[in-house]
């Protein structure tokens, strides 16, 4: 959508005060841990645009709160996984080659929105060290969180959403809905059936670049719409519906999303692994 679009679509002026006001209502406060996911479109046209939403989410919580986003760089990554858009074979090894390495500064951000991309650019912003999966955070967790990120673990119990897991993280999901919760990724690791496959990206180690091959683990964000729904039911007291700029907002509780996800993918994986044995002794 066209900015004209946006503003012509917004009935009232936003600005960062307005914002912040907006967020005390929804109950982010002083002090809060919150991952934020965001839509600069939903929300409305804004008087100083992504900056302003920036702002605003760093004030309310302050300096004694942390702000995260996710920060995916996903294009640093084994072209032979690619699909959206796929390349030809005979691209794929040339890639590898010429990929350039992670740069926590440098990497861009891939579909993640404008919002992100400006903590990103934040002078007190720390990026994790994951070349594909990696979050931004500006706060007082920041430099925790976001040191050590493995590998094979980019959003298990290593990775930086393993470590706000207990921490009292509110997910705001501002314009955003649940198929964007990454959140929800922690819990698809921790429950049992977990497949992964091989993946790779460029990185500078010991002060050269490679190419670093390792296991991924087998991500599906198709059925978190259906979870979701499942978990409103089932937990209404862990979300807070409310309207921020123009957008329809959610306030979750992280780790009570996550416990539920558990079990709840757990579920689904079985009957998935019960309906393909089936399948099999049919044939």
């Amino acid at each position: 959508m066209h900015e004209f679009d946006v503003m012509l679509g917004t009935s009232e002026l936003i600005t960062k005060d307005t914002l912040k006001r907006d967020l005390a209502e929804a109950g982010i406060r002083k002090g809060d841990r919150i991952i934020v996911h965001s839509s600069m479109k939903a929300i409305g046209w804004v008087s100083g645009g992504a900056q302003a939403v920036t702002e605003a989410l760093l004030e309310t919580v302050t300096k004694e709160g942390t702000v995260v986003m996710p920060a995916q760089s996903a294009d640093n990554s084994d072209p032979a996984n690619w699909e959206m858009p796929p390349v030809p074979e005979d691209w794929h090894e040339p890639i590898r080659r010429s990929m350039p390495a992670y740069d926590p500064h440098l990497t861009h951000l891939r579909g993640m929105g404008k919002v992100a991309e400006c903590l990103h650019r934040h002078p007190e912003t720390i990026r994790s060290p994951h070349p594909a999966h990696s979050f931004v955070a500006c706060g007082r967790d920041a430099a925790d969180w976001m040191r050590d990120h493995p590998l094979g673990d980019s959003f298990g119990d290593g990775s930086p959403l393993g470590k706000m897991y207990g921490k009292d993280v509110k997910i705001v999901l501002l314009g955003a809905d649940y198929d964007s919760c990454t959140s929800l990724h922690l819990a698809e690791y921790r429950a049992p059936g977990l497949e992964t496959y091989q993946d790779g990206a460029a990185m500078i180690v010991d002060g050269e670049r490679r190419w670093i091959e390792f296991n991924m683990a087998d991500l599906d964000s198709d059925d978190f719409s259906v979870l979701a729904r499942a978990f409103e039911r089932e937990c209404p007291g862990a979300v807070t519906c409310c309207r921020i700029g123009q957008a329809q907002t959610k306030i979750v509780a992280m780790d009570a999303l996550v416990d539920f996800g558990v079990g709840w993918i757990g579920k689904l994986r079985k009957k998935k692994q019960e309906a393909k044995n089936g399948d099999a002794a049919a044939e």
